[in-house]
Formats: structure tokens, C-alpha cells, sequence
């Protein structure tokens, strides 16, 4: 189909409608979901997500690496503090029954199940080590850093680089050797494996899949990502994971007292 002219440019442009390709969002989302999305590897995604929102993330291949941020919506100083999220609930390998703590004491997730292994230690990749490692990190490149397609995803809410702190990421595992202190690099937990995070304020998520900064493979690897979200309850008084422990009681009762004060319960 010509293109050369306005009218054929039109009509080709038209004729996409209805194209499906294998990563791309689904408009709308289908029956009883509020999101649903396969992110490529090497790619992002973004969402404003309200509070009691359930996000499941599935690695499809074995091969993706979610790197997450959260911002407090409409409020970005307060959002994901790794160190701690880490600290305060006394666990650096986050899994099912943890909670992602903003600085504040605040639960801004909760993950009410994960077969996905977790790192919160090594953050994202960036432009400097990824032309380094592979030759090129810029975002349009075949092997994009991770915190460059950050920059993008936080564009589209009107963030900046310095409102990009460490991030969190799932699928491909890292842990600390008790002999050396050196970070191993575990690999992933296999097709199928997912993490269901419950959104327990209303938040901005950030979501780069991008190859992870300490995987030793030469060539670079990230699969693709499923994204699926429905609407939900936030976590309540007496529910198992509000109880687990008086750290993370502490945090959801902050966060409720924050919620109240501003009219959000």
C-alpha cells in the first residue's frame, strides 16, 4: 500500500486495526481485569494502579528480569526504600508473606504469594556497563540498562532520573555467599514462575524487564513478561499477612492511619 501520499498513509495506518503481536498491551483489558500486558524483553511498562489492586507478573520463558519501582501516586517522595523494606522486616530475599515498605513505614505492596525469586540488592543495569558489557545501553538498542528505560517509564508521569531510587527485581535470583560475602548470581526459577504483589496504597508502578546487571551469560537475555491485573481488597486487620509479625503489623497500621487522616480508608 502506497504511503507516499497523506491518503495512503491514512488507509495504511487503518489497516493495522486489529493487528495482534506477540508483546504489547491488551485495550481493553479482558472481562474481570483492570491491566493485561506482555511486555517484551528489553522493553517497560507503567501504570497508575488504585489501592487493592492485585498485580501478578508470570515469567513465561524463564528468561525475564522485573525490575519494579513504586511512587506513592500523585506523591512520588514517597515510594519504594529497598534499604528498608530490607531492614525493617529483617529479610533481604523477599518472597511470599513480605511487604515493599515505603521510607515513611508504609506498606505500599504486599505479596500474598511468589514462586519467583527476588533481588534487593543489585538494582538495575545501566548505559555505562551495558556498552561496556554488550556495546550499546541506550533504550532503542538490543540491549537496553534497565535504569534507562526507567527514565522513559518515569517520563510518562512526570518523574525525573533523581526520583529513581534502587529498585527490586523478580524472576532471576541472586544471593550472598556466607563464606566470601560475593554476590551468585542463582538464575531463574523456570517457565511459569510468578509473584502476585497487592497494592496496598494507591500507587504509580514502574516496571522495567531488562536483563539482570550481574548475570554472567555473554549474550544479552530477558524474556518476555505477563501482566495481569484485577481489582482487589486491600489487607485488613486479622488477615494473616497484616498479623505475621509486629513489624509488618506496625507498617499496615501506619499506613492505615495515613490513609484515614487523608480520607482514603
Amino acid at each position: 500500500m502506497a504511503t507516499a501520499t497523506t491518503h495512503g498513509a491514512r488507509e495504511h495506518a487503518r489497516a493495522q486495526e486489529g493487528t495482534v503481536v506477540p508483546a504489547m498491551p491488551r485495550v481493553p483489558a479482558p472481562e474481570g481485569s483492570t491491566w493485561s500486558e506482555t511486555v517484551a524483553g528489553g522493553n517497560y511498562t507503567h501504570r497508575a494502579l488504585a489501592r487493592g489492586t492485585e498485580l501478578t507478573l508470570t515469567d513465561t520463558t524463564g528468561d525475564a528480569c522485573a525490575h519494579l519501582l513504586l511512587h506513592v501516586t500523585d506523591r512520588p517522595w514517597e515510594r519504594l526504600n529497598i534499604a528498608d523494606t530490607v531492614k525493617v522486616l529483617w529479610n533481604a530475599y523477599p518472597g511470599a508473606g513480605h511487604l515493599l515498605l515505603s521510607d515513611q513505614g508504609r506498606v505500599l505492596a504486599s505479596v500474598p504469594e511468589s514462586t519467583a525469586p527476588a533481588d534487593t540488592m543489585c538494582g538495575v543495569s545501566t548505559l555505562r556497563r551495558n556498552t561496556e558489557r554488550y556495546g550499546d545501553g541506550a533504550p532503542q538498542s538490543a540491549s537496553p540498562a534497565g535504569r534507562e528505560l526507567f527514565k522513559l517509564a518515569a517520563a510518562k508521569h512526570g518523574l525525573s532520573p533523581r526520583d529513581l531510587p534502587p529498585s527490586i527485581s523478580f524472576f532471576q535470583g541472586v544471593r550472598v555467599d556466607p563464606e566470601s560475602g560475593r554476590l551468585e548470581f542463582a538464575g531463574p526459577a523456570g517457565p511459569g514462575a510468578s509473584v502476585t504483589l497487592r497494592m496496598e496504597m494507591p500507587v504509580t508502578i514502574l516496571i522495567a524487564n531488562a536483563a539482570h546487571p550481574i548475570d554472567p551469560r555473554p549474550d544479552y537475555c530477558c524474556g518476555p513478561l505477563e501482566v495481569a491485573a484485577s481489582s482487589g481488597t486491600p489487607t485488613a486487620p486479622g488477615d494473616a499477612l497484616w498479623e505475621a509479625t509486629p513489624e509488618g503489623r506496625r507498617a499496615f497500621e501506619n499506613t492505615a492511619d495515613h490513609l484515614t487522616a487523608r480520607g482514603l480508608r
